[in-house]
């Protein structure tokens, strides 16, 4: 049998090719960009409102992590079977055929964009405030950053992970200094509120668990960043189990003290139901001075989300193109690795999503796909184990079948109560995917014809 580097050479790739130049620093950089976004500022207020008790609102977040670590010890394995860039749409391709590869190719393509946008818009959001007076240009300042980062990015893949990795820095340095703020200048730890606030307890206690552990998991979500560069990564059988493993424990890490700081510094009446649960612990800290820190450096640690989704916008769609399920012309590269064509198609999506507003609706509708996605990736490490027992795997899975079994068995649950919590863009996506297969017909008719 062929092996997946020599499938991988045999290609015809056109106008150059990606470049095997990334290391295990740019693994864990492009996790910790991809995962740390808007979600952690979001998602401590909404758990707190669900388990309005220190030690429980502190343990979900450990067991959300411990899932994304068996995760991504699974994920691993297929990530040093195949290594190519793509995503997961390339393990749904081997294994399953073109088009579980369409459905989980195109979800995924259109949610990086999505995401993105998503970003952009947030960050001009939390630059408003400081400077009202862009309030009124607001989409094009998120246009402009999504256009600057493709422009970057456009220069090569040296160019876009050198970004990648000094954002991420600087994103990782103001968490940190925040958490040491919290920890450092708040004096001793607040006083509890008068009123002791009700925790759920037997059947109301479970499904609070469960919905907490939702909004947790969907916040680590972005831990297979590395997957996107497989083929780009320099010894894609050590070093993208390295980064995966190294990325999810410093993200773990990350989130632990942020969520620790938050109850050090408020009591969790104050955190449940907060929009911006740190923002109030800084302005708790530095006072008025507070909700200015902690907006700049929140829009400085964003940015390397943004790259960090272009480029795997950009890697996803090289993918299908290479496997004639875009125009193949997407799957060329420049001579600094980056497939140019492919990037146009996803700053041009992501631009798009901005201009029209209609990110929101994207995103609700795709975040079904999502949890898919994760299930049919976990599944098809059953099914190959099962049915190419002999294909070689440079790292296999720790603790299989029984890790790989829980995060499948979790992936789908977290699909019914997606369902069961937002029904209505879930009908829209079930939808989508019953239309799914005459559309994938025309557009393989429609590649080769411009093939």
């Amino acid at each position: 049998m062929q092996s997946s580097a020599e499938a991988v050479s045999a290609l015809p790739i056109r106008r150059g090719r990606l470049l095997q130049v990334l290391g295990v620093g740019f693994g864990i950089a492009v996790i910790i960009g991809n995962t740390i976004g808007a979600g952690i500022l979001s998602t401590p207020g909404k758990i707190a409102q669900e388990l309005p008790n220190s030690w429980m609102f502190i343990g979900v977040w450990v067991g959300g992590g411990l899932y994304a670590l068996l995760g991504a010890l699974s994920i691993a394995e297929l990530g040093t079977m195949m290594p190519r860039s793509g995503g997961q749409y390339v393990f749904a391709h081997d294994a399953l055929g073109d088009y579980a590869g369409f459905i989980v190719g195109w979800s995924d393509w259109i949610s990086t964009c999505g995401s993105s946008s998503f970003i952009s818009l947030v960050i001009v959001q939390y630059a408003s405030v400081l400077v009202p007076s862009i309030k009124g240009v607001s989409v094009w300042i998120a246009l402009g950053i999504v256009v600057l980062f493709g422009i970057i990015q456009w220069r090569g893949i040296r160019w876009g992970s050198t970004v990648q990795n000094l954002t991420s820095v600087l994103k990782t340095m103001a968490f940190v200094a925040l958490v040491i703020a919290c920890f450092v200048l708040s004096g001793q730890r607040a006083v509890s509120a008068s009123v002791v606030p009700e925790v759920p307890r037997g059947l109301q206690l479970f499904v609070a668990l469960i919905l907490a552990l939702q909004g947790v998991i969907y916040t680590y979500d972005g831990w297979t960043g590395v997957i996107y560069f497989s083929e780009e990564v320099q010894s894609p059988e050590r070093n993208i189990p390295r980064a995966m493993i190294g990325g999810v424990l410093s993200v773990i890490a990350i989130y632990l003290l942020i969520n620790l700081a938050i109850v050090y510094v408020l009591p969790i009446t104050e955190v449940a139901g907060s929009d911006l649960a740190l923002g109030k612990a800084a302005q708790t800290i530095f006072g008025e001075n507070g909700d200015r820190i902690f907006r700049t450096l929140m829009i400085l640690s964003m940015l390397s989300a943004v790259n960090a989704c272009q480029l795997m916008a950009t890697r996803v769609l090289f993918a299908m193109s290479r496997d004639r399920l875009f125009f193949a012309q997407a799957a060329g590269a420049n001579e600094g690795g980056t497939p140019t064509l492919a990037l146009f198609f996803s700053t041009l999506v992501s631009g798009m999503f901005i201009v029209t507003g209609t990110v929101d609706q994207v995103l609700g509708v795709v975040a079904f796909f999502f949890v898919v996605n994760y299930a049919i990736s976990f599944a098809v490490i059953f099914y190959l184990r099962r049915r190419q027992p002999e294909r070689a795997r440079p790292y296999r899975a720790w603790g299989y079948p029984w890790t790989t079994g829980f995060s499948l068995l979790g992936s789908v649950g977290f699909l019914v109560g997606a369902v069961a919590g937002d029904t209505r863009n879930s009908i829209y996506a079930l939808i989508l995917l019953a239309t799914s297969y005459p559309v994938f017909r025309l557009t393989k008719m429609f590649a080769r014809r411009v093939a």
